[in-house]
């Protein structure tokens, strides 16, 4: 099983690098500006590199991060180093922050930029968050399928011991437990949150 679920993984990876899944920057809108543009969620082909948003958790309260260019234009700058993570979880309120896509997410970041001292980035790396193995045997790890890509279904973490996963905290302590895996989708997300929204 944990063979298969590998070869899932790889090809889930190369999935979603073919389908150009990574977004890229914006300068930061005001929330005026934010409020006129489309959910990335609701973007069609015939306006890829329009600007979008979607919203993010952050500290346990809903914020709007805000891209660029829409969702299908790559990252073309050098990648740092220290990237913070942009989680992707199983939706954790009605509606989901996808909104009606196909499949159902939200997203977990660690900052705002007043929250931080202004060691803020906006340069974010992508990771699924799962349910482990041993998280869904044991019953701590609750969990939503879902698939990302085609052919391709992954138990996406909603819960871990009865706890909401809306901040990074509780989730990185879940990864440190064993109780969630994290998939790296190789995805570099450029975006910023207005705060005080």
């Amino acid at each position: 099983m944990i063979r298969q679920f590998r070869s899932t993984v790889r090809l889930l990876i190369a999935a979603i690098a073919v389908a150009g899944l990574v977004l890229v920057a914006v300068p930061t809108a005001g929330p005026v500006q934010a409020a006129g543009l489309t959910n990335c969620t609701e973007m069609s082909t015939s306006k890829p590199r329009s600007g979008c948003w979607e919203d993010v958790w952050v500290g346990g309260a809903e914020h709007r991060m805000v891209f660029a260019t829409g969702w299908g234009t790559q990252f073309k700058g050098k990648v740092p180093d220290d990237l913070d993570a942009f989680y992707v979880i199983a939706p954790q309120d009605e509606p989901p922050q996808s909104l009606a896509a196909s499949f159902r997410h939200d997203h977990v970041v660690r900052d705002i930029p007043t929250a931080n001292h202004s060691d803020y980035s906006t340069r974010l790396h992508g990771f699924f968050v799962l349910c482990s193995e041993s998280g869904i045997a044991s019953g701590a790890c609750v969990f939503e399928m879902n698939s990302p890509a085609p052919g391709f279904t992954l138990p996406f973490a909603k819960t871990v011991n009865g706890q909401a996963l809306t901040s990074v905290e509780p989730l990185e302590a879940a990864v440190g437990a064993g109780l969630i895996t994290l998939f790296d989708t190789g995805a570099v997300i450029v975006g910023s949150i207005q705060p005080n929204q």
